[in-house]
Order: C-alpha cells, then sequence, then structure tokens
C-alpha cells in the first residue's frame, strides 16, 4: 500500500508521499516522488499501485520530455501525455499481469504550474488513463491508504488555509495513516510549491525527525478526550448502575 497526498490551497500546493514498498514478504524504501523542473514550469508527480507499471510509464514519459520539439505549457497537457503512456504499458503488459495474478493498477497526483497556467494544478489520474481535477471545494486527494488520514482533512483543511497550515496538517494525515496502516511507514518525502515561483522544493523526514510531533498529537487527543463535556454519558451510565444503589458507580462523587 502507500500514502501519497496532494493539496492544494490559494498560496500553492504541497505533495507528502511515503516510502514504504511492499512485495510479497519483503519491504523496501523506495521514493515514490518525481519531480521535473523546466523554464516556468514546474511539475511534481506521486503515485501508488503497481511499481513495475509506474516505473516503466515514468521511463517512457522521461523520454517525451527529452525529445518533445516544445515543452508542455499548461499542466494538463502533461497529464494527459503520461496517461498516454500509462495506456501503453497497459498495452504492452495488462494482459500477462493479470495472467500472474496481478491487477494493474496504478494512480498518480499530478501537481504544479505551467507558463500558461494561472495558478498551480493539482490532478487525480486513473489507471485507465482519465483525470480529474483537484478543485477548492474538496482541495486534496489521495491515493493508496485514503481512509485513515482523510477524517482530519475534511473536518480541518479548506483552500483559503496557508501553505504551513497545510502541511501541519498533511503531516498529522500521513502520521495517522501510519498508526493504522502496516504498510505505510517513515521516511516520508514532502515537496512544497508556492504559487508563480516555477520552482518545487523537496524534504525527506525520518522518523527521528518528527516523532516528537507524533507523540504530541497523540497526548493531545488523549487529552482532548479526557476534557470532552460528559454530562450526556450519565443518561447511559446510570442506566447501569444508578449513583444511590451501587457505590462503586463511577458516577459517585
Amino acid at each position: 500500500m502507500t500514502f501519497c497526498l496532494g493539496m492544494r490551497v490559494r498560496e500553492g500546493l504541497v505533495g507528502i508521499a511515503d516510502t514504504r514498498i511492499t512485495s510479497g514478504y519483503e519491504a523496501i524504501t523506495a521514493k515514490k516522488v518525481s519531480i521535473f523542473h523546466g523554464e516556468r514550469s514546474a511539475m511534481f508527480l506521486m503515485t501508488s499501485g503497481l511499481r513495475s507499471a509506474r516505473d516503466k510509464a515514468l521511463t517512457y514519459f522521461e523520454d517525451l520530455i527529452e525529445t518533445q520539439p516544445e515543452p508542455f505549457d499548461r499542466l494538463y497537457k502533461a497529464v494527459n501525455s503520461f496517461a498516454e503512456m500509462i495506456r501503453k504499458v497497459a498495452e504492452e503488459d495488462q494482459e500477462a499481469l493479470e495472467k500472474g495474478g496481478l491487477r494493474f493498477d496504478i494512480h498518480c497526483l499530478i501537481g504544479g504550474q505551467m507558463a500558461n497556467d494561472r495558478e498551480p494544478k493539482l490532478y487525480l489520474l486513473y489507471p485507465q488513463g482519465n483525470w480529474v481535477e483537484v478543485a477548492r471545494g474538496t482541495p486534496y486527494s489521495i491515493v493508496g491508504a485514503s481512509g485513515y488520514g482523510k477524517p482530519i482533512l475534511d473536518r480541518t483543511f479548506s483552500f483559503e488555509d496557508p501553505l504551513n497550515f497545510a502541511i501541519k496538517v498533511g503531516i498529522l494525515s500521513f502520521d495517522s495513516t501510519r498508526i493504522s496502516a502496516t504498510d505505510v511507514d517513515w521516511p516520508v518525502d514532502v515537496v512544497l510549491y508556492e504559487k508563480d515561483s516555477f520552482r518545487i522544493v523537496e524534504h525527506r523526514y525520518g522518523k527521528e525527525d518528527l516523532q516528537e510531533i507524533s507523540d504530541w498529537w497523540m497526548d493531545r487527543l488523549r487529552d482532548s478526550i479526557i476534557e470532552l463535556p460528559s454530562e450526556w454519558i450519565e443518561r447511559i451510565l446510570s442506566q447501569l448502575c444508578p449513583p444511590n444503589q451501587n457505590p462503586k458507580c463511577p458516577l459517585k462523587p
């Protein structure tokens, strides 16, 4: 499994990806983020799914970038081209993979900005080669293990948040996933793009870098539950052990 999160805010984009790769009984660390820079263009690409399909499609895409006569001027054109490479790999390998019991599975998050894009864009690309743009209403998308880290994003994250807030909540979303999914783990790669900068910055965090943050967040969650108003619980607890009848009842002062 994988955790790749793309986030879009007014100021730019954030991408977060774990590095755990599982194959049978083996687990290795491998990068899941690729970054491309050109003249007035910047793009990052993150993938989940079958690693061999990803590597082959990415190799074809890199060849295309190096040999095409004109660079991409809109990000959606780059997304369309990578989609063509996925379809090409599917034509070459899907039948053999399925005969071997493997499903052709590759989901991609592609974000960035090209010369003719008025603002940064973020796209979710499916194995069939079709895509959707990640819009302002729900300004994030997760590929891979999506269920564990989604609640905190739905509750707290919006398009109007600053980049530093997006990084914080994105890391907490990863940490929630890491706790519950055994095949998502450190280290984690974070990429950051600021609107109109045409430059993506990248940093890898290990467990030792963010363990204090993880512990702080867990303690804060427990403290918040303890501090949660509990008068409403008395209605059901009082049915189990009415305070006047049971001296050991937890409701008894």
